[in-house]
């Protein structure tokens, strides 16, 4: 064979050497952030044969787990995804009892079931079922909870706070009060958030009854998952803040201090104020740039006040019980070595008037409203432990919330690639964002785009429709114009 021949022979077989080692070698990611998306995208790419680096700033794994020692959840028809989990890795929930199944509330002092307003408050209890009933009407205006903004109608709603909402809807003082609690524990203040969002949410849980929102209690709480997920994990690095990342046609490149870690793709498990922080190449879209700085997050405090004994007497703090004194959602924890623990949510603006406090001066101003309506309670005061969301410089606050109109801007922004960067977290999950089940998908979502990102095919938002959702229930055209005629006079 000629010399030029054997040249070209030499040739053809190291590149088709080198394409057949290419397809040999094992995909490789970096899932930046150890919460719970982070947990689930590095298990899920594991599981398919992926290298997979986890790579958490903080010292532990679990992201924004709550000091609770166990935690309320729903039922596996509200969090399936949740449920596929605890089953896989065998953890156990336990069935809550029927008293915390429905919310209780506080009322200077008092407990009160719906019963007992029934029977000594029943004007609170027609405001509060005006109220649940006036969301519902908002909520079946929505036919696809994942297309919030389908019509000018809804779009109008996501220009209006749901502060403005609700003096239209002229409640009784005290069922205001307990509304707008129920409100900024669950999300943020009502002024600061979008009348369309508080709407969406309420249309995906739309035609579930509210004992499902509380059936059973997750001992340990969701670290017990993420401990589970992370013991099948290969290389985890904690401590471990990243503060780059570099893409270019054949991989991706993150910055950890003087350290560099490469790999095919990366999964940006982390919360937008944390992502804000880190620097990328090629840079985020202008629009996402902007989202960085506008979407809106609620503010939470949370609290575990230890005392020598109940000093609440026989009142049932337990579940989720909403103050009208500013005291937030709160509930009695097991004391494991006696005595009797309370946990206290701030949340809304009662939490961030007190940013500027030191931690022991906040739980005092915490425990001076308590002993108002529990004398003797700062006598049986015996410590604390507490959590700021807000003051974390690597959360920026608790949950996405979307502010006045944030939905029109952002909706689905997070679930479309930038390159090879995937983004993950409960704020990327349309359907169930703020919550456990919402991280989990975003896990699971974000490590399959990764996957077909690897396959060559287009990757985008992926359209599913929430489970076991009934449709809305019909709405006459004259009841819906008069409906919203009054929404917007």
């Amino acid at each position: 064979m000629p010399a030029a021949w054997r040249a070209l022979a030499f040739i053809i077989v190291g590149g088709l050497s080198a394409t057949a080692l290419a397809k040999d070698k094992q995909p490789s990611a970096i899932v930046i952030g150890g919460g719970m998306a982070g947990l689930t995208s590095a298990y899920e790419l594991q599981q398919k044969g992926w290298q997979v680096t986890l790579l958490e700033a903080r010292p532990s794994l679990g992201g924004r787990s709550a000091l609770a020692t166990s935690e309320w959840i729903g039922s596996a028809r509200l969090q399936p995804t949740l449920y596929r989990y605890l089953d896989q890795f065998k953890v156990k929930a336990v069935p809550a009892p029927d008293y915390v199944r429905t919310p209780g509330y506080l009322v200077a002092g008092r407990y009160f079931s719906e019963a007992d307003l029934l029977k000594e408050a029943p004007s609170t209890l027609e405001g509060l079922k005006r109220f649940d009933k006036s969301l519902d009407d908002l909520a079946a205006s929505i036919e696809d909870p994942l297309k919030p903004l389908a019509n000018h109608t809804l779009q109008s709603l996501d220009a209006i706070t749901v502060a403005r909402w609700l003096e239209k809807l002229n409640l009784p003082p005290t069922a205001k009060a307990l509304v707008e609690q129920r409100i900024r524990s669950r999300y943020d203040e009502p002024s600061r958030l979008s009348l369309l969002y508080l709407a969406q949410q309420a249309r995906v849980y739309r035609g579930l009854p509210d004992t499902e929102m509380r059936s059973a209690r997750l001992p340990g709480g969701s670290q017990v998952l993420a401990q589970a997920m992370a013991k099948r994990l290969k290389t985890i690095k904690t401590n471990a803040r990243v503060s780059a990342i570099v893409q270019d046609k054949d991989g991706v490149t993150v910055k950890v201090g003087g350290t560099g870690y490469t790999a095919d793709y990366v999964v940006l498990a982390v919360p937008l104020p944390a992502l804000g922080r880190i620097s990328q190449t090629p840079s985020l879209s202008a629009l996402q740039l902007k989202a960085l700085k506008d979407i809106n997050y609620g503010w939470r405090d949370q609290m575990l006040l230890k005392f020598r004994k109940p000093v609440w007497g026989k009142s049932r703090l337990s579940g989720e019980v909403y103050s009208d004194q500013g005291l937030g959602m709160l509930w009695v924890e097991p004391a494991l070595k006696g005595g009797a623990n309370l946990l206290v949510n701030l949340s809304g603006d009662n939490a961030r008037l007190m940013q500027a406090f030191g931690d022991r001066q906040m739980v005092d101003q915490v425990l001076i409203r308590f002993d108002k309506l529990y004398p003797g309670a700062r006598e049986q005061f015996k410590g604390y432990e507490l959590r700021r969301y807000g003051k974390d410089a690597l959360a920026g606050g608790a949950y996405l919330a979307y502010g006045p109109g944030e939905i029109s801007l952002y909706w689905r922004l997070w679930e479309q690639p930038l390159g090879r960067v995937v983004f993950a977290g409960e704020h990327t999950d349309a359907l169930y964002p703020g919550t456990l089940e919402g991280a989990l998908r975003s896990g699971e979502r974000a490590a399959a785009q990764v996957i077909d990102l690897k396959a060559g095919k287009s990757v985008g938002p992926v359209e599913t429709v929430a489970e076991a959702r009934p449709a809305p229930r019909p709405v006459a055209r004259e009841e819906k114009k008069g409906f919203f005629s009054r929404l917007f006079d």
